[in-house]
């Protein structure tokens, strides 16, 4: 199934959608530095959503014009490096692209973050 059809249409599970609003109240000190770049279209006409949910996993944020999504991983993700890499070949299967950051890496070279990701979404186009 296309994503543009996944995310639409998809049945969404009350516990997820509850998990993904506490997620957008609580976002990480590099979640909401980059989302101060991307939201509201700020990147050169793109619109990205946080915390979206697509079939059974919560990405950080998703680009629906280019397919797009932005992961950054913190700490936390050096203990679970199979469950990330299972969620990127799922997310891959169905279409997306996937971009994964460090928060090191959003908060010492934004320029090239936001860089990589425009031209991950002008690719797609």
């Amino acid at each position: 199934m296309p994503i543009k059809h996944l995310i639409a249409n998809q049945p969404i599970d009350p516990v997820l959608f509850q998990r993904a609003k506490e997620l957008r109240k609580h976002m990480t000190p590099a979640e909401k530095k980059l989302w101060q770049c991307l939201r509201a279209d700020r990147l050169e006409g793109y619109h990205f959503r946080r915390q979206q949910i697509i079939g059974r996993y919560i990405v950080d944020f998703f680009c629906y014009q280019a397919d797009l999504v932005v992961e950054l991983d913190g700490a936390v993700h050096l203990e679970q490096v199979d469950y990330d890499e299972e969620r990127t070949r799922w997310l891959e299967s169905v279409g997306l692209k996937v971009l994964r950051f460090s928060n090191r890496e959003v908060f010492g070279e934004l320029e090239t973050v936001l860089g990589v990701i425009w031209e991950a979404c002008r690719a797609a186009r």
